[in-house]
């Protein structure tokens, strides 16, 4: 039976991208001198087209050099949009609708309400999105991770629920099931994009039906990596950005039905072109005749040599494998990967295509060994030979530690990375990074000796300076950060929020007097901190710790009043009386007249630094942060209490007892009266 194709007819550009890259292509043709902040969409091959065109991408608005900027699908923080009227630079907002509900949605958050946003937190629409936001805002990437957040969240506060507009239908669902069976206060609202949600179902039910799809998008665009995760549970897969790929796979497509679908930001002509391409290459493999097969079936092959097979069965030990010629092909597990607990059933299943390498020919027994490994192994070789011209940021497992540095495996490559280059710091300790995964660049190669010498510095250098920028971008006075605690000085705390470091002075780590930092703080403690003041020039950020609910003063107000006794330490004397400590961080001062009931000389003659003594409260004035403290009132308090029982005493020891000799006075008679 001939292969057919299905394209899907939800394939291409939906409203929001094709809107946006409408804009760019209006303002061109207006004559307009542009400039995109990111690329418009995520699809490299329009970015370029628009780029040779005049419309230039840019990652900073500083940048932009008096041209007009456009912002792109995915949307900026609003902060972004502020600078640039602020600045006065022209600018034409294409944001997706779809992401500007989102945005409307979190900026009118109720105060106290916490913000949940499911998606990827470092795509540029979730980030955008977050820039919106007036309230706390968690990203989480998946219902799993919102499991967990959740645990931590009582279940009587306030929350909004919201998603990337490409996120999965199915990973929404499962997110709202969380959320509605505990957090009654709980508002969710709906924002997967309509024409994302239309093509994961079209896709999804054409690669039912598929012996093949294409997934036709970007390597950064979400949505795509989205289609082909769906459409790979159910069929063969394969995703590519343009039609020359399909031709350099040198691909043997099935006798059966060949689906295509395509990312939001896939042009329509890049769609036809795969199904043109598709539909020769369908073409030829019809064309080859019997006796062309014939021949194909009957081609021998040597040790070394790279062929392609499609996998035919699946054995516990091995892989059978079908390479077009008389022999029967198979891959041996340790030939398909170096983990010997892995299972053969997660790694390939039967239709497979697969490039591989021949091991060993028995032409006897008509059997060929074959080895993904190998032929993996001496493709990364020479892709690692090559990153040292092309800088690319390769990802390995550390293997061993060893004097002097590490050994990372990659591509089934060992690099080795000098200790200067392995950290950000010459003093790490590199033992903890034994079987961790690190991103890595190479400095240096020996092609003769299969040597390469990389640095994880060099990529984390860059990373932290992305970040720095990101920071920068966003950051505003009043912003509040949990930070960690890097290092401590006579005069402050430095924090490290993330990449970027901030400073708490002494005076901001406590309302009490202190005479060093880590009398709060310790290095390594995570705190909450806020943005106290910002310079953006000298890139300072200035930090504060101490909270309102904390401030003495207002304790003070809340707990003290005139009139009260209290126990006080006495701190420091002058000429004229004494201070003490009524709570942290706010001494009263008791005047020279009010430290006894006598004349007193000077205040050593009544009191000493560090005696606790009896005082009463006579004075707050918190306009002047002033307290007046009185001894005298509470010793004539005292004395008057004592004199007053004395006399009691005394009254009581008084009292006349009855005169027993007196006679009774004669009553008169009435009569004689």
């Amino acid at each position: 039976m001939p292969s057919k194709i299905i394209v899907a007819e939800q394939a291409g550009y939906c409203f929001g991208v094709r809107r946006a890259v409408e804009m760019v292509e209006a303002g061109l043709a207006a004559g307009e001198t542009l400039c995109t902040l990111g690329p418009i969409i995520h699809n490299p091959q329009v970015v370029d087209d628009l780029a040779r065109r005049g419309a230039v991408a840019i990652d900073d608005i500083s940048k932009a050099e008096g041209r007009r900027v456009v912002i792109r699908a995915h949307g900026v923080p609003a902060c972004v949009t502020e600078q640039l009227t602020q600045n006065g630079t022209p600018f034409t907002d294409a944001t997706c609708p779809y992401v500007k509900k989102i945005h409307r949605i979190v900026a009118d958050a109720q105060p106290g309400t916490r913000i949940i946003v499911i998606g990827n937190p470092d795509h540029p629409e979730v980030k955008g999105i977050v820039g919106h936001a007036a309230e706390p805002v968690d990203v989480v990437p998946d219902a799993q991770a919102l499991k967990t957040l959740l645990e931590g969240i009582n279940t009587e506060e306030s929350l909004i629920l919201v998603a990337q507009t490409t996120l999965k239908r199915s990973e929404w669902h499962c997110c709202k099931d969380f959320l509605k069976k505990d957090y009654t206060k709980s508002q969710i609202f709906d924002t997967i994009c309509d024409a994302t949600m239309q093509r994961q179902e079209e896709a999804q039910k054409l690669a039912q039906i598929a012996d093949l799809m294409i997934v036709v998008g970007g390597r950064h665009s979400s949505n795509t990596t989205k289609l082909a995760e769906i459409c790979s549970a159910h069929t063969r897969t394969l995703r590519i950005e343009t039609a020359d790929e399909l031709r350099a796979m040198g691909l043997k497509p099935p006798k059966g039905l060949v689906g295509i679908t395509a990312g939001t930001s896939t042009p329509p002509s890049i769609i036809k072109e795969v199904q043109e391409t598709m539909s020769e290459i369908l073409s030829n493999q019809e064309e080859l005749s019997f006796e062309e097969m014939l021949e194909q079936s009957f081609k021998s092959v040597r040790n070394g040599e790279k062929v392609t097979g499609v996998v035919t069965t699946l054995s516990p030990t091995e892989v059978g494998v079908d390479i077009g010629t008389k022999h029967a092909g198979y891959i041996p597990l340790s030939e398909l990967t170096d983990d010997p607990t892995a299972s053969i059933e997660d790694l390939v299943k039967k239709g497979d295509e697969l490039e591989l390498m021949v091991v060993r020919v028995n032409d006897v027994e008509g059997t060929v060994m074959l080895s993904k490994k190998r032929l993996d192994a001496a493709a990364g070789f020479e892709r690692v030979m090559n990153a040292v011209d092309t800088q690319e940021v390769l990802e390995g497992v550390v293997t061993e530690v060893i004097k002097g540095g590490l050994l990372v495996l990659t591509h089934g490559v060992k690099v080795f990375v000098p200790a200067s280059h392995a950290t950000l710091s010459r003093t790490d300790d590199l033992s903890p990074m034994l079987r961790t995964k690190v991103s890595f660049k190479i400095l240096e190669v020996n092609r003769q000796r299969r040597r390469a010498v990389g640095s994880i510095k060099t990529v984390l250098r860059e990373e932290r300076k992305e970040k720095e920028r990101q920071f920068w971008d966003t950051v505003e006075v009043g912003q509040k950060f949990t930070g960690t605690v890097k290092s401590l000085t006579d005069y402050g705390a430095f924090i490290d929020l993330g990449g970027v470091d901030g400073m708490v002075h002494v005076s901001e780590l406590s309302w009490a007097k202190i005479r060093h930092p880590s009398q709060v703080v310790q290095v390594g403690q995570e705190v909450d901190v806020y943005v106290r003041d910002l310079d953006h020039e000298k890139r300072k950020i200035s930090l504060g710790y101490k909270r309102d609910e904390d401030n003495p003063w207002n304790i003070l107000e809340r707990d003290y009043a005139v009139g009260q006794d209290h126990d006080v330490k006495v701190v420091s004397l002058t000429t004229f009386g004494a201070f003490a400590e009524l709570i942290p961080g706010i001494d009263g001062l008791i005047h020279i007249s009010q430290l006894a009931t006598h004349r007193v000389g000077k205040p050593s003659d009544a009191v000493s630094v560090g005696d606790v003594v009896r005082v009463r409260i006579t004075e707050l004035d918190f306009e002047r942060k002033r307290v007046s403290l009185s001894i005298r009132a509470v010793q004539e308090d005292a004395q008057a209490t004592e004199d007053a029982q004395a006399l009691a005493d005394y009254n009581a020891t008084q009292t006349e007892a009855p005169d027993e000799e007196a006679a009774p006075a004669e009553e008169t008679p009435a009569d004689e009266a």
